[in-house]
C-alpha cells in the first residue's frame, strides 16, 4: 500500500470531524481541506524525507526535512513560518510514524496552535 494512501486512510479515519471533503490523492502528495478553509499538502518519500505544508487564511507554514539549516535542533526537521524565518520543528519528529507526525500536524491546526502562525 502507498504511504500516501495509508495516510489518508488515517486522515479520513481519525479527523473526519474536521475534514471539509476526503482526502484526495495526487501522484505524489495529498491533498487535505479542514472546515475551517485550512490547505493541507502532504509529501512523504520515507519516515525520514518529508513536506507538510499548510495555509489559512493567508497565513503559511511548513516543516520539512531538507537537508539544511543543520544549526536547529531539530535538524534535519525545521520549521518555515509564514514570515519567511526558520524554527526548530515543534510538531514531528524525523523518522516517526508518518501517521504520527501527520496527527501532530492536524492536532496543532485544529488548536489553532500560535505556533502556526508565527
Amino acid at each position: 500500500m502507498s504511504l500516501h494512501i495509508d495516510l489518508a486512510t488515517a486522515a479520513g479515519e481519525e479527523f473526519a470531524g474536521r475534514l471539509a471533503a476526503a482526502p484526495e490523492l495526487r501522484q505524489d502528495a495529498l491533498l487535505l481541506t479542514l472546515r475551517d478553509g485550512t490547505s493541507i499538502e502532504i509529501r512523504y518519500a520515507a519516515a525520514d524525507a518529508y513536506s507538510l505544508s499548510w495555509q489559512r487564511q493567508g497565513v503559511w507554514g511548513r516543516v520539512d526535512t531538507a537537508p539544511c539549516h543543520p544549526g536547529l535542533a531539530t535538524w534535519p526537521n525545521h520549521f518555515h513560518a509564514g514570515d519567511g524565518t526558520v524554527h526548530s520543528d515543534p510538531l514531528t519528529r524525523c523518522g516517526a510514524d508518518p501517521r504520527q507526525n501527520l496527527r501532530a500536524l492536524l492536532q496543532a491546526l485544529a488548536a489553532n496552535s500560535a505556533m502556526l502562525g508565527h
